[in-house]
């Protein structure tokens, strides 16, 4: 059973068309682009607290491949074709699927990470829960987010650059996603918000 901070989280269930991202994968590339200090910051951040990366490593929702590329993670759960083409092409394996049903053997994942993917997700929990299922007992799990509320947000919802994607997007703070790691099993090693981006490192217990 969810605990009472979980159960707080938005309710409505969001189904992204994958055709947004089918149609405007450049756009979304060109993000990191455009945006490139923030985009530096946020994976200068995550190399921090990120455990070194071996053959065992995945990112969930790997997108055009921009955070596993330079932090070393060599494959990549996506179900878009335009994106999963475009991180093969930063040198990733791309297998198509999604967070909530990943293609992985119990125990065979060293570490997960999870880049501004969760909004995105059908069932968070689910998600959580295969991550778990499929790290190595002490297994790492990094996850990255905006948080609901922000300025930064705002921001995006509210313009026209990020609105294709974001608009349909749900989104949490800290207290809600650490709620669902619990609820899935994770430890939490350590939760830091910094500029509206927070970044959870949560750990699969030991037996």
């Amino acid at each position: 059973m969810l605990t009472a901070c979980a159960m707080h989280i938005q309710d409505r269930v969001i189904k992204l068309p994958q055709e947004v991202f089918e149609r405007h994968a450049d756009a979304y590339d060109d993000w990191f682009v455009v945006h490139r200090e923030v985009y530096r910051a946020e994976c200068e951040r995550i190399r921090e607290v990120l455990p070194a990366p071996d053959a065992r490593s995945i990112e969930v929702g790997v997108g055009s491949g921009r955070f596993a590329a330079p932090l070393g993670i060599p494959l990549g759960i996506e179900p878009s074709l335009s994106l999963g083409r475009m991180a093969r092409l930063r040198g990733i394996e791309v297998i198509g699927g999604v967070g909530e049903s990943l293609p992985f053997k119990d125990g065979s994942c060293s570490s997960v990470l999870m880049v501004t993917v969760i909004c995105f997700f059908d069932d968070p929990a689910r998600a959580f829960a295969e991550a778990y299922r499929v790290l190595v007992p002490g297994g790492v799990l990094v996850v990255g987010f905006l948080e609901r509320g922000g300025r930064v947000i705002q921001a995006y919802l509210h313009g026209d650059e990020a609105h294709r994607f974001l608009s349909q997007g749900r989104f949490f703070i800290s207290v809600e996603v650490q709620a669902l790691l619990r609820d899935a099993g994770f430890s939490i090693r350590s939760a830091e918000t910094e500029n509206e981006f927070s970044v959870i490192v949560a750990e699969k217990k030991t037996i």
